[in-house]
Parts: C-alpha cells; sequence; structure tokens
C-alpha cells in the first residue's frame, strides 16, 4: 500500500526540480501538465498538477519521520548540497514529543518536515507547523 498525495503547483518545471531532488528520484512519468513520484521508501503516489495560482494555506504541512538521528542528519546534508536552505529545531517539544526536525519549502511555500522523535512528552507546544 502507498499514500497517495496529490499536489497543485504553479510552475510544474519548479516542481518537479524540487520534488526529484527532495525525494532523490526522477518522476515515474511526466507529461505536459502531470508529473508522477513513486517511491518505495516511504510508500508513496505522489502527483503534481499545474495550476494557476495556489492560495490559502489548505494544508498544513507534510513529513517525513526517520526512526535514527543519524538518518535526520544523512537528509539534511542531501538536501543542503543540493541547494536548499533549511531551518532546523532541536530538542523541540512539539505534539507531546521531545523532537530534532528540520524544514524546507518548495516553490509554492508547502513547508516538509523530517523529524526524529526522542521521546514522548506530557506537554505540547502548539505552533502551526507542529505534530506529526
Amino acid at each position: 500500500m502507498k499514500i497517495h498525495v496529490g499536489l497543485n503547483v504553479t510552475n510544474l518545471e519548479a516542481s518537479i526540480d524540487f520534488y526529484s531532488k527532495l525525494f532523490g528520484t526522477n518522476p515515474a512519468k511526466t507529461k505536459p501538465n502531470y508529473a508522477k513520484f513513486l517511491l518505495e521508501e516511504p510508500g508513496l503516489n505522489f502527483t503534481l498538477r499545474p495550476v494557476d495560482s495556489v492560495e490559502g494555506n489548505h494544508i498544513n504541512h507534510f513529513g517525513f519521520q526517520v526512526s535514527k538521528s543519524e538518518e535526520l542528519k544523512k537528509h539534511k546534508e542531501r538536501l543542503e548540497t543540493q541547494g536548499f536552505f533549511s531551518r532546523d529545531e532541536k530538542d523541540t517539544t512539539c505534539c507531546y514529543a521531545r523532537q530534532d526536525k528540520f524544514w524546507i519549502t518548495d516553490p509554492d511555500g508547502h513547508e516538509w518536515e523530517f523529524f526524529f522523535t526522542k521521546e514522548d512528552t506530557e506537554e505540547d507546544t502548539i505552533n502551526n507547523n507542529c505534530c506529526a
């Protein structure tokens, strides 16, 4: 089973470039008005469709939960060598868990979180991009 996410984007080529780097692979299918990435790890069918504008906050954020802090570091280094700027959060308490994480943003402003959960907590820090 794969999760499917269909995302509207304003610039298909820029988004294909961004997501090819993010996922570390090229799309499985591209057409003039469509691109599809099929990922095995994580199991994801991710499609892009161009639209004239992306407005409002219909999506809070997307994310990848990793199982080791070394994995988090590996993804951060990989994406930074691809030219992405990342925003770090270390030892943050979010969603009743203590986490290390970093964020990157796609061409239309959709945020992607990579996070490692260190431990569950009884505290929650509520903000717009918290909770995975």
